[in-house]
């Protein structure tokens, strides 16, 4: 097995482990990645919360409802504010790690662009990459 890989909060105080090969990336252009991150919105790395293991620090927790409709608990560094993961409340089995706060994030890619519907102007989104007008795997809207 490779060795984990590692990753941080801007100031340190919160460090991580994923003991899984990351291959690929998702970016969210929801509104809330938009206000969360202060840029266009978040990369991501989607992973079993098997593999992730916090290793130093304990994180903050935000929950709110996502653009989905779905509880989404946003972790954070209460120190330096840096976004480091997200779980829905409904699927805790799965966690969204913020990509930017990986140590040495190799050669991995964006293939995914989900919530195109609020991307902002600027953002710009590989046309070859796969595309979500909002959460692909979202319940059907109720009537």
């Amino acid at each position: 097995m490779t060795a984990p890989l590692t990753g941080s909060c801007l100031c340190g105080a919160i460090r991580y482990t994923v003991s899984v090969p990351i291959a690929e990336l998702r970016a969210c252009h929801c509104t809330h990645c938009q206000k969360a991150s202060g840029a266009g919105g978040s990369v991501n790395a989607v992973i079993p919360s098997a593999a992730f293991h916090i290793t130093q620090g304990t994180p903050k927790c935000y929950g709110s409802a996502a653009d989905s409709g779905r509880t989404l608990n946003r972790y954070f560094c209460g120190d330096c504010g840096s976004p480091i993961y997200s779980q829905r409340a409904t699927a805790p089995d799965t966690v969204v790690l913020r990509a930017g706060t990986i140590d040495r994030a190799g050669d991995m890619k964006i293939t995914t662009n989900i919530w195109t519907r609020s991307a902002r102007p600027w953002a710009h989104i590989d046309p070859a990459s796969k595309q979500f007008p909002g959460q692909p795997d979202a319940p059907p809207a109720q009537k």
